[in-house]
Parts: C-alpha cells; structure tokens; sequence
C-alpha cells in the first residue's frame, strides 16, 4: 500500500509575525541598531517585508534611532517605532524615550531580552530588568515569550500608544518569541486596527461646552492658549475657525506653535518672554486653554505674569492636566478637535463676530510694534554675529513650510522669539520643550525627512548641542538625506553660563568651550560643510549647502548673550535659591 505524501505546511518565526503586525498598522520604518537577539526581525524584512513596504533605517547609537522615531511621529501624527537589542541597546534609547513621554509623543520601542531559562546565569548583556527601566518613561509595558503572544501584545502598544494622552510603550520581545515558529494561520489571521481599537476620540460633556461657551461670552478680553493637544489632535483648522470667526486671540505655547499662524489676524505670539504675550496674560480676563500643559513654559499660570483673578477654561484629554498649577473654572475632559467641533456647533448661540474684535486690535497692534523693535535688533552687522542676525538670516533664507528642529539652550529661547517671522504650518517647529535634551537635532532632522522627503528640513543647533549625536550624520550620508544643521557657535553652554551670570556672581566654571572645526568634523562624514563669521556670508553658505545636495553642516561663529526668557526664568530661580536660604 503507498504511502500518501503529506504536504507541508508554510512555517514563519515570531520575526515575521512582528513584521506582519506592524505592516497591518501601516507602519513604514523602524530605527534603531541591530543585535544579534534582533536578527529574526532582519531576516523577515531582508525576505519578504521591505517588498511589502516596510525597512530599517541603521543609525549609529540607539539613542538617536529613538529620536528618529520621535521626530517621524512628532511630524506626522503617527506613531513611530525604535529598537534596540538587549542590554545595552535597550539602555541607550531611555534618554529618547523620556524626552517623547515628557512631550506626548506616540511610540513603540522594541527591545529585545534573552530567554526566560537564560535568566541569572551571568548571559553576557543580560539580567537587565529592562520593563523596570522603561517603566517611569513608558505608558505601558509588557513582555512576550512566544511567537503566538506577539498579535495581541503589539495590538495592546498600540492601543495604549494612541488612545487618550499620546505616550511612547514598551514591548521586551524575549528571543525565544522572535525564533519560535507559527503556521501560515496565524500570519492570515490578524485583525486589521479598526476591530480592536478605538477610531473616535472622546468628545466633551454638552452641558460643560454650553457653561464654557456662557463664561466666554461674559468676558471683556478672553484668549485661547493652544497647547500640543491641538497638534495632536490635528485640531489646527477648527482652533483657526473658532478664533478668527469671533475675533478671540489665540497664544500658542512652543509646542503648539503652528496650530495658528502669523498670517492669521487672531495670532498673538508664542514666545511667553515677548512683551506682547506678557501684556496679554496679565490683561485678558479669561483663558480658554486647549491642550496647554500650565507648566514652566507658561511659568505655571502664576502672577506676575497671568493675573491673578481671570477665569480658566481647560479643555484636555488628560484628566491629570485639569487643574494643575492654578485652579480652573470649568475643566473639560475631551479631545481637542472633538471639543471645538462641539464649541463651533453652538457658538452662534452665544458669541457675535464683532464682541471681541476692539481687544483683538489692541494686541495686534502690539504685537505689530514689538515685531519692528526686534527686526531693529536683527539688522545688527555686529561681528560676532548678534544671534537675533543670526537667526534673522536663517528664517529668512528658508520657506514658511521647512521643518525646524531647535538643539539648544539659550539659541532655542532665541529662536522662539523670531520663528514666526513667517507663517508657520502645524508640525512644523519642533523642540523637546518638558525635559530640554540635547542632541535631539540630527536624529530629529533624520526622522522628519523619512517623514517629509520633500520638504526642507533644518536643524538649528546650538555648538554644544551638536556633539552628543554626531555620529549620525553618518546616517544622513548613507541615506542621502540633504538635511542641513546650522552651529549657532558662541564657544559656550550658553544657558549654564547665564545662570552663572546671573546668579553667582559671573563665576564662570566649566562653561566655555574650546574653538572646534566643526566643519572639518562634519567633512569626515562626507557632509557639505563651511564656517562663517560674518552675517552677510549666511545666506550664501545656506544655498551652498543645498546646492551640494548632501547633508550639510554650517558652523556660524556668533556672540554669547542671554536672551529675555532665560533672564525670566534666571530671576524666578534667584528667588527660589533665596528662598531656601
């Protein structure tokens, strides 16, 4: 009797499960290093993933694959996935990581683990309790041990990713998961994201949304603070409508910058330092805040720089952000979009287009009047470049649609106080503004231009800043991204320096930094590069360094000088250590 030739079944690893599980979220990049732990992930890419839409992208330090990860989500809106073998490659993302939970930014950070029967026998990179680590900076966390985990485990990231506040998650996928082996039934049988989260975000309570719009329409000199939540929530266009439909003026903080823009005649500033914005927090006599985190970046709501007496309106989808820092009027829990479709919906009921429209025009036209007295200052032929010229020349050269990234410490504060000298789209302007990182620059350029390939994207850095991700403008050149980073170079840690200025006495320790060749290092890279040192020679080295095509570096040699937020923020430390005297 002959035998019946049994045919064999189509056999996948946990590698190719993860793959499929993150095509199915639409997923285009990971960034991130590869380990040895990692390589069935490679291998299910090198086969059959990359044809189907999906690559790694190698950088040279794990930190700056999280970064990258963070730029692309922070550009995009969608979640952006990193990863680093087990170990160390794990322990270089958490600086990364941390910077995107402080800010809100949706990712999934993969790090791979050894067995479980591998556990405390001296395994070289193991024994690192990695879940305890990603823990404080992670929204959620969760490890897996088999390939038949892997479906549910990255449905559950994802969900807590981008359901309520946005948040970086944590999958440790143990190496045992990543070579176990699954039939074809499993790969067939994944859902699609639409039958295991949830597509609409929560909306507000009607009755709140009618006492809010009531409190509004009592008011003499209401605002509108947008926060991040109107970037997150992709709410820009009906903040713009609420706003310039009833002549109510919008702040924005640094985070939400874009979400209204110059050109709009309700746009008031998002520099909280500017004269102009601090005039309007101690007038307006009532705050309707969307999204907007009261923390140090609105030096907490607090007198002397927001009255002390206005009502507050907060609208967040974060129920811990209700409240904190300074009590609230109403408190509104709700996505931003959700809310203001809600507010726009019966708004006519209680507002007319002409209540506000006199103390508008008053904050235009200061705002018009101090925009004038600052270009006086940025004409400056001052050499060294004065870094109001400096940034002047920058924001000039570049049109309204580059994606700025800000890697520094006073050249940020700076640059806040000018990067609206053009309209600016949303997501557009980007700075770790909860924790202040350094060397976010390069990786978060790398991340938005896999995001925006067509659009010019620049890194404005500080010289200290610069250093602690070099190494990835290797990245740039392998990849052939022409972005371009511009060294505002004052020889110092500019930010250290002026809290030494202005607090001990000038006592100046470990502050200043030598004069290095910048330029000659970005050339080791294969980068286009060049140093300036007068302020006429900025623009033509910029379209130099686009004409090259390569990624480029532009170290321009300016002066130290502290500008008027960190003196705010100085003075408010003072009185702090002289309080704890």
């Amino acid at each position: 009797m002959s035998k019946v030739k049994s045919e064999k079944k189509e056999e996948y690893n946990g590698g190719d499960v993860l793959v499929q599980c993150l095509l199915n979220e639409g997923v285009k990049f990971l960034f991130g290093l590869c380990g040895g732990e990692l390589l069935p992930i490679y291998d299910a890419i090198y086969r059959w993933g990359k044809e189907k839409g999906i690559q790694t992208i190698m950088v040279r330090h794990e930190q700056a694959g999280a970064h990258a990860a963070d730029a692309y989500a922070r550009t995009t809106g969608e979640i952006g996935v990193c990863f680093g073998t087990v170990g160390p490659g794990v322990t270089h993302m958490i600086p990364a990581v941390g910077t995107a939970y402080m800010d809100s930014i949706p990712m999934l950070v993969i790090g791979a683990q050894i067995r479980r029967d591998q556990e405390g026998i001296g395994l070289f990179q193991g024994d690192v309790d990695q879940i305890s680590l990603m823990k404080p900076i992670t929204k959620f966390q969760i490890q897996v041990d088999k390939p038949e985990e892997i479906p549910k485990a990255v449905q559950k990231c994802f969900k807590e990713a981008l359901s309520g506040r946005p948040r970086p998650v944590y999958m440790d996928i143990r190496v045992s998961a990543l070579v176990g082996k699954v039939d074809k039934e499993l790969m067939e049988s994944l859902l699609p994201p639409e039958k295991y989260r949830p597509t609409l975000k929560p909306t507000a309570d009607p009755k709140l949304i009618d006492q809010a719009l009531d409190l509004i329409k009592s008011a003499k000199k209401p605002i509108i603070a947008a926060g991040g939540g109107i970037n997150s929530a992709q709410a820009w266009q009906e903040l713009q409508e609420f706003s310039l439909k009833y002549k109510i003026p919008v702040v924005t903080t640094i985070i939400g910058i874009g979400s209204i823009a110059k050109d709009k005649e309700t746009y008031v500033g998002s520099y909280i330092a500017s004269t102009t914005l601090m005039h309007t927090a101690r007038t307006a006599d009532l705050v309707l805040s969307l999204g907007c985190k009261w923390d140090w970046t609105m030096l907490y709501g607090k007198p002397p720089i927001w009255a002390p007496d206005q009502k507050l309106i907060q609208v967040d989808i974060d129920p811990s952000e209700i409240g904190k820092n300074r009590k609230i009027d109403i408190g509104i829990i709700a996505d931003c979009k959700a809310a203001l479709n809600q507010f726009l919906e019966k708004a006519d009921n209680y507002l007319n287009s002409d209540q506000f429209k006199d103390w508008n025009l008053e904050l235009q036209e200061q705002r018009e009047k101090e925009e004038q007295i600052l270009l006086n200052v940025a004409n400056s032929d001052k050499i060294p470049i004065v870094p109001e010229r400096f940034l002047k020349e920058v924001f000039e050269f570049f049109p309204s649609e580059t994606i700025f990234m800000l890697d520094a410490g006073d050249l940020a504060v700076f640059a806040y106080s000018q990067i609206n000298t053009k309209p600016r789209p949303p997501r557009s302007t980007h700075f770790p503004i909860n924790i202040g990182q350094l060397g976010v620059g390069i990786p978060y350029a790398i991340g938005a231009k896999f995001a925006h390939p067509n659009r010019p994207v620049v890194n404005i850095s500080g010289d200290g800043a610069f250093l602690f991700n070099v190494q990835d403008l290797d990245t740039a050149v392998r990849y052939k991204l022409p972005i371009i980073t511009v060294i505002g170079n004052n020889a110092a840690w500019g930010m250290i320096k002026s809290g030494q200025k202005y607090n001990w006495g000038k006592r100046y320790i470990d502050t200043d930094l030598p004069g290095t060749d910048y330029a000659l290092i970005a050339k080791g890279f294969g980068c286009y590069a060049e140093t300036v040192e007068k302020p006429e020679d900025i623009q033509p080295a910029l379209q130099r360094a686009i004409d090259s095509g390569l990624p480029a570096v532009i170290d321009v040699k300016i002066a130290w000088k502290t500008p008027t937020g960190t003196r705010i923020i100085q003075q408010m430390k003072k009185r702090q250590l002289a309080a704890q005297k």
